[in-house]
C-alpha cells in the first residue's frame, strides 16, 4: 500500500531549523570568500576558500538532515544507513569546494561561473538524493520523475546564484540579505525533491528503530557539521576585515623605512675619537 508521508512531524520546528542552518552556511561562506579576495594564489587564499567550501557544503547538508527529523512515514519505522549519510556529508563539501574554487580563482565570468553552478548544483542535488538513498523504510521509494527534474534545475539555479554573490558582494549587510535568499533557495529545492517522494509499504510495521532512536542518530550525525559551522563562525567572527571590511593590518605592506637624519653638529672628521693618538 502506498503509505502516508509528512515533511511535518515536528510542525514548523524542523522547516526553520533547517532553514536557520542553511542562512548561517551561506552567510558563513559568503564572508569567507570575500576574505579571500585580493590573495593571490597563496596559502591563504586557499583556507579561506577551504573554509567557505566546508561552511557552504556543511550548511547544506546539516539543513538536509534537519527537514528529514520532520520526515516521518505512516505505518513504517525509519531508519538511515550510517556509511551513506557520512558519504553524502563528503559529496555535498566536495561539489561545493569545486565550485568555490572555480569562482574564487578564475572569476565570475559567464562561462567559469556556469560551469561552476551545474556542477555544484548536480552535486547538491547529488547529496539529497543519495542521503535518500541511505533511509530505510521497510518498503519501497518511488519518486515523480518531473519533480526530480525541477528540484534539481532548482538546485542549478540556487548554487549559480551562491556563486556570483561569493565573488560579487562584499557589503556585510548585503551579504546577509543573499544568505537569506540562498538559504531559502536550498530550503525550496531539498522540500520539492521530497514532495517527489511516495512510499509503498507491504503493511504497517511494528518492532525496528524507535523514533527516538532515529532522532538520537541524526542529532549524533549532525554534530560534526554543527560544530564545524560553530568553529566556522568563531573565525569568521573575530577576523575584522570579513566582519567589518576594514583592511587587516597584519596584511598590510610595512611602510617605507625613512632614512636617518645626519648628525648634527655636521662634522667632517674622519678619525673617531678612540683613533686618537693621547697627546699630554
Amino acid at each position: 500500500m502506498t503509505a502516508d508521508v509528512s515533511e511535518f512531524h515536528y510542525g514548523l520546528v524542523t522547516p526553520i531549523a533547517a532553514y536557520l542552518m542553511a542562512c548561517l552556511g551561506a552567510v558563513l561562506a559568503l564572508r569567507c570568500t570575500t576574505r579571500s579576495i585580493g590573495r593571490g594564489h597563496g596559502e591563504k587564499r586557499f583556507g579561506w576558500l577551504a573554509l567557505g567550501a566546508v561552511s557552504l557544503g556543511c550548511g547544506i547538508w546539516t539543513m538536509h538532515f534537519i527537514a528529514m527529523i520532520g520526515f516521518s512515514v505512516d505505518g513504517a519505522l525509519v531508519s538511515y544507513d550510517t556509511g551513506r549519510t557520512v558519504l553524502s556529508l563528503f559529496v555535498a563539501i566536495g561539489v561545493v569546494a569545486v565550485g568555490v574554487f572555480l569562482v574564487g580563482y578564475r572569476g565570475s565570468g559567464p562561462v567559469t561561473l556556469g560551469i561552476a553552478g551545474v556542477l555544484t548544483g548536480l552535486g547538491v542535488a547529488a547529496m539529497h538524493y543519495l542521503g535518500m538513498t541511505a533511509m530505510n523504510t521497510g518498503g519501497t521509494v518511488h519518486y515523480d520523475t518531473t519533480v526530480v527534474v525541477l528540484s534539481v534545475v532548482i538546485a542549478v539555479v540556487a548554487a549559480t546564484a551562491a556563486l556570483w554573490a561569493a565573488v560579487s558582494i562584499s557589503a556585510v549587510w548585503a551579504t546577509v540579505g543573499a544568505s537569506l535568499v540562498m538559504g531559502a533557495a536550498v530550503a525550496t529545492m531539498h522540500y520539492t525533491g521530497m514532495a517527489a517522494v511516495s512510499v509503498h509499504v507491504p503493511q504497517a510495521q511494528s518492532g525496528g528503530q524507535s523514533s527516538t532512536s532515529l532522532l538520537a542518530f541524526l542529532l549524533v550525525m549532525l554534530a560534526g557539521p554543527v560544530a564545524a559551522l560553530v568553529l566556522a563562525a568563531a573565525i569568521v567572527m573575530f577576523d575584522p576585515e570579513v566582519v567589518g571590511g576594514q583592511r587587516n593590518w597584519a596584511d598590510q605592506p610595512a611602510p617605507a623605512t625613512v632614512p636617518a637624519p645626519p648628525p648634527w653638529p655636521p662634522t667632517d672628521r674622519t678619525q673617531s675619537l678612540a683613533d686618537r693618538r693621547y697627546t699630554p
